[in-house]
């Protein structure tokens, strides 16, 4: 019975032994991991900003067919005909079907007032239309022609940059730069080790598409001087971000 008890003591201090050898060790490698990467709260943030501006490649039109008739069957009928002469003319011109987009398409009844009484006396069809005009040269001949065509609202012209991705893609990388740059200058100003990069975020601002204001909405067709050449300028794309570095 006591030889049964000794060796009972003894396994149990063996375990004892080896807990605390365990222990030790799992103690002594957090202490050498902490002092290989420092502690989680010791980093170093830095932003850094990158732009890039470009000239736009293409020219976006609002235009739109709007008609008034008795009924709205037949200011339907009308504003078809003139939307299917609009269209060919844009095809005629070398726009194509892709960079042609129906963007609304409403039917309001016509009301006069007299003696405290609505009577409606018509309906008035809007058909509108975004067009892409990729050869940048011909925009003003084509807001003339689609006017010619029938479209009596030109709204806008808006320059823009077809594929603005690319362009971002060419700042962050500027920004990512930048902000390295200083994290090396402060590195050594400051006598400390960066480690891995704990967090990275990214803000952006992208310069509004140049726009221009072109005629506006009338119960007829729409009378135009010829469109003025317009300068298309240039656009800009600025990316900033922030690299949080841990200090070791």
């Amino acid at each position: 019975m006591m030889e049964k008890f000794q060796r009972q003591l003894q396994i149990g201090s063996w375990v004892l032994v080896a807990v605390f050898v365990l222990s030790a060790v799992w103690l002594l490698q957090g202490i050498d991991q902490m002092r290989r990467t420092g502690n989680v709260g010791d980093v170093l943030a830095v932003s850094g900003t990158g732009k890039v501006s470009a000239s736009p490649d293409i020219a976006v039109a609002d235009i739109a067919i709007n008609v008034e008739s008795l009924t709205a069957k037949a200011a339907q009928t009308d504003a078809n005909k003139k939307s299917v002469a609009v269209v060919a003319y844009l095809k005629k011109a070398g726009i194509k079907d892709a960079d042609i987009k129906t963007s609304g398409y409403n039917i309001y009844p016509q009301y006069d007032y007299t003696n405290g009484r609505s009577v409606i006396r018509g309906y008035q069809v809007t058909q509108s239309l975004t067009v892409k005009i990729r050869d940048m040269d011909k925009a003003n001949t084509i807001i003339d022609g689609v006017v010619t065509a029938g479209a009596n609202q030109v709204s806008s012209i808006r320059f823009e940059i077809d594929q603005p991705e690319l362009l971002k893609s060419e700042a962050r990388k500027k920004a990512i730069d930048d902000a390295n740059k200083k994290a090396d200058e402060l590195r050594d100003q400051l006598g400390v080790r960066l480690g891995k990069i704990v967090s990275f975020s990214e803000s952006g601002d992208y310069m509004p598409p140049i726009m221009y204001g072109v005629g506006g909405m009338g119960g007829g067709d729409m009378k135009v001087a010829s469109v003025p050449s317009l300068p298309a300028g240039e656009n800009e794309i600025v990316v900033n971000v922030t690299i949080t570095y841990q200090l070791r």
